[in-house]
């Protein structure tokens, strides 16, 4: 196995939990009404990705590359719907959620994403369409879960209140 087939494969399989890991870690790091905002949109924000993810893979399938082109592809996946990517969902969920805290340590965290996102494509297991569309839908559904935590704290609700 050649060694750029063994980057793409580690960032197609591995990446996604050092985005994970790195990102926990900026987490403990911030201060604690920080964190509670995060934990908050992330709260709001989760149940809306995982709904439109849903509703997204209902409404469009694409066989995955190595199932409609019929190669064997670098990673083992199994042969169902590959629209949308998990892992592309997964990590972009981060980058976004951490983007709207802190836009400078977001752009590495968006660097990683992209790279999943290419490895995903390159060792086999999505075409673009399905990369694209996690992105999307997490922008929509980041977006989304924004401007309603601007709603509910413009309400002043208990959740917001310091203590």
């Amino acid at each position: 196995m050649s060694d750029i087939n063994s980057i793409f494969i580690f960032g197609a399989e591995y990446l996604y939990l050092i985005v994970m890991g790195i990102s926990f870690i900026w987490f403990l790091a911030q201060a604690k009404p920080k964190q509670k905002e995060i934990l908050v949109i992330t709260c709001v924000c989760l149940p809306i990705i995982l709904i439109a993810f849903k509703i997204a893979s209902h409404l469009y399938y694409n066989p995955r590359p190595f199932v409609a082109e019929h190669f064997q592809p670098l990673i083992y996946h199994k042969a169902n719907n590959g629209f949308p990517s998990h892992h592309m969902l997964l990590v972009s969920f981060i980058s976004a959620i951490v983007f709207i805290f802190d836009r400078r340590f977001s752009l590495i965290l968006w660097v990683l994403a992209f790279f999943v996102g290419i490895s995903r494509v390159y060792v086999g297991v999505h075409h673009s369409v399905d990369i694209l569309g996690s992105f999307l839908i997490t922008v929509i559904s980041i977006t989304s879960g924004y401007f309603l935590l601007r709603y509910l704290k413009s309400r002043k609700l208990w959740i917001f209140k310091e203590r």
